[in-house]
């Protein structure tokens, strides 16, 4: 009914109006606690949770296989869900049958940039680094792509951005042919020779390098400052986080306990991880693989939230994206720096992110 029509509600609807004014005002406000403990359901009867079988998302094996996310997150079911690359599992993430989800940073900008901010938050990091371009041998310079075929692991992910980034920086878009394939795919044709060359995340570069002959060409690495860029983060569903929190700062306390394992214990860790991989896809990792695999990554719950609006500007670049996808607001480190203070150990910089 109208309340301007049925002046006896006027007095009610002005109270209502101030409740709700003060228990949802925008982040800017300050009173999110206020609405997050309005929403708060308690813990989740279970957690659907995603990853890739790839030793970038060693903090996710590590948790799966010791048993650390399970353990923390108590009476709440865990459902651990593979994907092969970031689109599919946005995919999953948007319609609901996946609540948290390890992915790679190009999608995980995506899921935000879909959802108009909405869906998703970028709640922690998992790995820094862990991409390269290997090549045939006889390739030794970038010009050497001209009429040769590129691939990466799906157009769109992480590791496919990158690449055509790095292709338009060095006038090469356009001459060079890019494809797609599953990164066994990629194994076999590069075996084959039917490729020339792919940007690939461990350990799948590792593979190529030491079981194909392949040579690196470019770690990514080296375009980013001190080396340092978000191969792999964690992000969660928004509304999950708000009905679930505690459910979410458990996710959060498994995640800092198997990067704290992978630390002080790498030789086990990277059996937990090989073991994962066999479990997931059939076929473990020659000893030299994970090994050199585990060298050019770093397992780090900072998801290097600085880098973010570049990320997101390299879309454009790449001719992924006509205009960059809006990142302010994506990163709620809230919980994670919650868990990190308990553990005594130093909060990690959302560099902005966190606000519109």
């Amino acid at each position: 009914m109208s309340i301007s029509t049925f002046r006896p509600f006027r007095l009610l609807a002005a109270a209502l109006a101030l409740t709700v004014a003060a228990a949802g005002c925008s982040r800017a406000g300050g009173s999110d606690d206020t609405q997050a403990a309005s929403s708060d359901k308690g813990p989740a009867t279970e957690l659907r949770l995603g990853y890739f079988p790839n030793v970038t998302h060693a903090a996710a094996l590590v948790g799966l296989g010791k048993g650390l996310f399970a353990k923390d997150l108590g009476n709440t079911k865990l459902v651990p869900t593979k994907f092969n690359a970031g689109p599919e599992e946005v995919g999953a993430l948007l319609g609901g049958s996946l609540d948290a989800g390890f992915i790679g940073s190009g999608p995980a900008i995506n899921a935000y940039a879909k959802s108009n901010g909405e869906a998703v938050r970028l709640i922690a990091g998992a790995t820094s680094g862990g991409a390269q371009l290997v090549v045939k041998p006889s390739i030794t310079k970038p010009a050497d792509l001209v009429g040769k075929t590129v691939v990466t692991p799906q157009l769109g992910n992480t590791q496919d951005v990158a690449l055509k980034k790095w292709l338009a920086g060095q006038n090469l878009t356009g001459k060079v042919k890019v494809t797609n394939l599953e990164n066994a795919q990629t194994l076999d044709a590069f075996k084959k020779g039917d490729v020339d060359a792919a940007w690939l995340p461990e350990p799948w570069s590792s593979r190529l390098v030491l079981d194909a002959g392949a040579k690196v060409l470019l770690d990514e690495a080296s375009l980013w400052p001190d080396g340092k860029f978000p191969t792999t983060v964690l992000i969660v569903r928004t509304q999950f986080l708000q009905e679930h929190p505690e459910t979410v700062k458990a996710l959060l306390t498994g995640l800092v306990d198997a990067i704290d394992f992978s630390a002080t214990n790498t030789a086990e860790a990277k059996t937990v991880v090989n073991d994962q991989l066999k479990a997931a896809t059939g076929k473990s990792l020659k000893p030299a693989v994970i090994d050199r695999a585990f060298q050019h990554i770093q397992i780090t719950a900072d998801p290097i939230a600085s880098t973010f609006p570049q990320l997101a500007k390299d879309q454009v670049t790449a001719g992924i994206a006509k205009q960059a996808p809006a990142v302010a607001g994506f990163a709620d480190l809230g919980p994670l720096n919650e868990v990190l203070a308990k553990a005594g150990k130093p909060a990690v910089d959302a560099a902005g992110l966190d606000s519109k």
